[in-house]
């Protein structure tokens, strides 16, 4: 039978050459598979070898630009004191690639510090050298900037009673006296300002600053404003509406004792709001004055924090320089809150929760007897000592409350972050319903510390380096 097909494959040119050795070499296929086996082995390792000089190449850039972006932070901070192509050179040297800096240029200002360094270095191959390339390049840029822009911070401390107890107060002033030295320095002079709120049952706002504003008095013993529950829903202090006058007296007795020391509106002279002051040294005697009294009211020093930062207050502003109270160069404070160049933010602060807040009836606090009369008589201690107790609710009314409190801080909060505003919250030895309410009102649960004794320095200056927070550019 004949073979369909030849098991020996012959090259068809093998027939043409006429020279017998030649004719029988094309003929011969002994080792043809070996030598593709070899060349394509030979053809993997190379393109093995390649992606390891490549690998090693990146790593190394890597570690490179690494050590660039940490050498420039360090060096752009504006706490630091050491020459910054001395810390850029340090961070190379500490790296083992103090060859490597080829150039760092520092750009500096009032309010900024720039800092810029390159590397252009090569690194040998291995295997890359058999096809003629026997360097890579190693490149690396790296930029850091700190600069502080227009700030305007309102910093709402808790003066109520509860922070006279242990260490508290002195934990609190430490902590707020920190925080002014780090954010009010020399490079920041003209850019940042504070507003001081100090609040317990309310804020006083201080004679002056309250007169800009239309208010139907009763009493001059105190200067406080009456806040309805529709202030809350807004950012700004309104300028179009008449405030009344919170009343002056002191509810809270045993019956037994007539304590008037602590009123619901304070009168100490270093109780009032301080707005839109950059003076540390002023600022550091006013805390170090404060002293624990009275009740709780967080929604009314959160509703000043957030209109002293309210565009709508800049009429305001523009008087109190008027008045030499404010420095002029804030006399466009607060700024618009399309301003690019401008934060605003808030450090909310307390150690407790919002409290019951009592209030006169209108027909007991009518006239000047009645306001000197309350001035002279704690209200509970005088209704225990002259009312029969069926009658007391004749006499007085609750105006606040724990829950309502809570509704109302959420409200001004909710209308602070609509306009961007960023607020801080420290819950200081708090309760767990305390730190869940002053964590809603923060800006993020992160922008919220929950802190015990001298820890709250340590959070008043974690707040004071994100406002003076680093930024990497490149």
């Amino acid at each position: 039978m004949s073979k369909l097909f030849s098991t020996t494959r012959i090259p068809y040119f093998a027939g043409r050459i006429k020279n017998p050795l030649l004719r029988r070499f094309a003929r011969d296929e002994d080792g043809m598979v070996t030598i593709i086996a070899i060349s394509v082995l030979m053809m993997m390792l190379m393109v093995g070898g390649i992606a390891v000089d490549l690998m090693r190449n990146e790593m190394e850039r890597v570690r490179i630009q690494n050590t660039a972006d940490r050498a420039v932070l360090a060096a752009a901070d504006l706490d630091q004191t050491l020459d910054p192509e001395s810390v850029v050179a340090d961070y190379f040297n500490k790296a083992g690639i103090p060859d490597l800096v080829n150039d760092v240029v520092v750009d500096e200002g009032l309010n900024y510090r720039t800092v810029s360094v390159n590397s252009d270095s090569v690194m040998p191959t291995t295997f890359m050298r058999l096809v003629g390339v026997s360097e890579l390049p190693l490149k690396s840029n790296a930029t850091a900037e700190e600069r502080v822009s227009n700030v305007e911070i309102s910093m709402v401390l808790d003066i109520s009673g509860s922070m006279g107890s242990g260490d508290k107060m002195a934990n609190l002033q430490q902590a707020a006296k920190v925080f002014v030295d780090t954010v009010l320095r020399p490079e920041t002079q003209d850019l940042v300002s504070i507003s001081l709120v100090p609040y317990s049952e309310h804020v006083t706002a201080g004679q002056n600053l309250m007169s800009k504003f239309s208010v139907d008095y009763d009493q001059s013993y105190s200067y406080c404003m009456e806040f309805s529950e529709s202030d809350f829903d807004v950012a700004r202090m309104r300028r179009d509406k008449t405030y009344k006058q919170v009343q002056h007296f002191q509810w809270g007795s045993n019956g037994y004792y007539n304590d008037v020391s602590n009123p619901v509106c304070l009168t100490g002279t270093y109780e009032s709001i301080s707005p839109f002051s950059q003076n540390a040294n002023t600022l550091k005697y006013q805390i170090d004055r404060l002293r624990p009294r009275g009740s709780t009211s967080i929604f009314t020093g959160m509703k000043w924090a957030t209109g002293l930062l309210d565009p709508d207050f800049n009429v305001i502003t523009q008087e109190l320089v008027n008045d030499n109270e404010v420095d002029a160069i804030f006399a466009n404070r607060p700024e618009a809150y399309t301003d690019v160049e401008t934060l605003k933010t808030i450090i909310l602060m307390t150690d407790g929760e919002n409290h019951y807040s009592y209030r006169i009836h209108d027909r007991y606090y009518a006239n000047y007897s009645h306001v000197s009369h309350w001035n002279r008589y704690n209200l509970d201690y005088y209704l225990a000592q002259n009312v029969n107790s069926r009658y007391h609710n004749d006499f007085k009314y609750l105006k606040y409350w724990p829950s309502y409190g809570n509704q109302l801080l959420e409200s001004v909060c909710d209308a602070a972050k609509e306009k961007n505003i960023v607020i801080w919250s420290i819950g200081f030895e708090v309760n767990d319903n305390g730190a869940n309410v002053m964590k809603n009102c923060a800006s993020s649960p992160s922008h919220f510390f929950r802190v015990e004794g001298v820890e709250i320095t340590e959070a008043f200056k974690a707040i004071a380096r994100q406002i003076n927070q680093l930024r990497l550019t490149q």
